[in-house]
């Protein structure tokens, strides 16, 4: 299962701790057209949604956009806010501080777990 396979490999990217693109995901993962990102990111926001639910940082926090300067595609923050995580704009500066402090979270809880 995809979910699966990507929190797998972003345990291993905690213990680096640097986040990952979502390219490099991909392609670590071996993922396939057509629509790579696009499994990427349902599955990402799976994990969102498991980790709210199990009230864990979000290790999707862990994977972010090279167009964004190190910041998460938009929607992550939208996900976010959908689980009640995240209340701002997904462009704003509080998206920059929610960001800042659910990576380093991330790391903490998931290096070597």
């Amino acid at each position: 299962m995809l979910v699966q396979r990507i929190r797998n490999h972003l345990c291993e990217v905690a213990d680096n701790a640097l986040p990952i693109t979502y390219q490099a995901l991909a392609k670590a993962l071996e993922l396939s057209p057509p629509n790579t990102i696009h499994q990427l990111t349902v599955a990402l926001e799976c994990l969102i949604e498991e980790d709210v639910t199990a009230g864990r940082p979000l290790i999707a926090a862990l994977v972010v956009s090279k167009a964004r300067s190190g910041l998460p595609a938009p929607g992550f923050f939208e996900c976010a806010t959908r689980v009640g995580r995240f209340d701002g704009h997904p462009f704003g500066p509080e998206a920059t501080a929610f960001y800042a402090a659910e990576f380093n979270d991330a790391i903490k809880f998931w290096r070597s777990s």
